[in-house]
């Protein structure tokens, strides 16, 4: 019956395990559950694609967000409201830091609210930030898959392309990298007493550098570097949701 069913993301509101990764293309949701024992389909409407099946014993969930935040919190939300009390995004980013190349891990120990969303739902003032543990989880996991990895914080945009504005005010701040989603997650999860971490996989060059392709020769995030990146990351999040669940993060 559709009284069963969450009513954007079309998920059920009962019966899906606690623990979840989280990603932003339906195809990279498939290919995380491809990694699963017992992999299985729940739903799919619109851009929420969802698995569940398990990890090394532990029952785990693999869901699409699709492009952008104020999208992806309302998968969070419906989610949360069926019972998942934690969250690992593995997405890709671009490197906003010298050393960080393509193909590397960035585990994000918080983000910049720049998201088009959040600032709708709390002040300014109001951090983003991911659960100690699970940053320790991921930096674990990382280690034992021997994936090179960087922690810092990341910079939530919701635009992918360069505009009018310049992209400079960032200089010297230290960003890690640039992505969409993850202060959405953050924030949705301390307003709701989650536990919630992001591993992200580079895929291509900085924000200041995506305005000259013909400097960079265009972004390309289908190249074979980062589909090895891609695959690491994604037994990286697993496993980090494994080690969270055991209370074994360290």
């Amino acid at each position: 019956m559709t009284r069963d069913l969450a009513p954007i993301t079309r998920i059920p509101r009962t019966g899906l395990p606690p623990h979840a990764v989280v990603v932003g293309d339906p195809a990279r949701a498939a290919f995380v559950a491809a990694l699963l024992d017992g992999a299985e389909e729940v739903s799919h409407h619109r851009e929420y694609r969802v698995f569940r099946g398990s990890w090394k014993g532990l029952p785990v969930l693999v869901g699409s967000h699709g492009v952008g935040a104020p999208g992806a919190v309302l998968l969070f939300q419906e989610l949360a409201d069926a019972g998942v009390h934690t969250f690992l995004r593995f997405g890709t980013a671009g490197a906003m830091r010298s050393g960080i190349r393509d193909g590397d891990l960035v585990i994000a120990e918080a983000a910049v609210r720049d998201d088009g969303v959040t600032q709708q739902l709390v002040p300014p003032e109001y951090p983003a930030v991911a659960a100690p543990e699970a940053v320790l989880a991921l930096q674990r996991a990382a280690r034992e898959q021997g994936a090179a990895h960087h922690r810092g914080i990341v910079w939530t945009r919701a635009a992918f392309q360069p505009g009018l504005i310049p992209l400079t005010w960032y200089d010297g701040a230290g960003l890690a990298a640039i992505e969409m989603e993850l202060s959405g997650l953050y924030v949705t999860a301390s307003l709701r007493g989650l536990t919630a971490g992001g591993v992200l996989v580079i895929d291509g060059v900085n924000a200041d550098e995506l305005v000259d392709e013909a400097a960079t020769g265009g972004y390309d995030p289908h190249r074979d570097i980062v589909a090895t990146g891609m695959e690491r990351g994604g037994v990286v999040a697993l496993e980090a949701l494994r080690l969270l669940a055991e209370g074994d993060a360290r």
